[in-house]
């Protein structure tokens, strides 16, 4: 009997760890920053950003923040499958002249959930 639940405690322990085990997913971005250099006053500018899911899970990208009204950012919204790869479409509104940085915060199921991307410039 005592070999028995011996048996059963080392089984219920190796379901245990393993069940806390999670896949997840990553991304793997070609660049997280982009220098536009010098643009021009009240021309809007757009770059995308390319990744890929490294991970062993579907990335599901949940929101994409600018850190300003001055910008907007398009993105995929299907589940990217493991070995597949996404974009997210940033656009900047180059208004006022002054140099800029701005960041887009993009929130997802990844191993890391929270992914900062920037973009930054002159603008003329």
């Amino acid at each position: 009997m005592k070999k028995f639940l011996a048996v059963l405690t080392v089984i219920i322990a190796f379901v245990g760890f393993t069940a806390m085990q999670t896949s997840q997913s990553e991304f793997k971005f070609e660049k997280e920053t982009h220098d536009f250099g010098k643009i021009a006053q009240g021309t809007p500018v757009s770059y995308s950003f390319k990744f890929s899911n490294v991970g062993s899970e579907p990335i599901i990208i949940g929101d994409v923040k600018p850190s300003c009204g001055c910008s907007v950012a398009e993105f995929t919204k299907t589940p990217i499958k493991p070995g597949d790869t996404g974009t997210i479409k940033v656009t900047f509104n180059a208004a006022s002249k002054a140099p800029f940085t701005k960041s887009f915060t993009v929130t997802s199921n990844t191993k890391t959930p929270v992914k900062t991307l920037y973009i930054k410039g002159i603008v003329e």
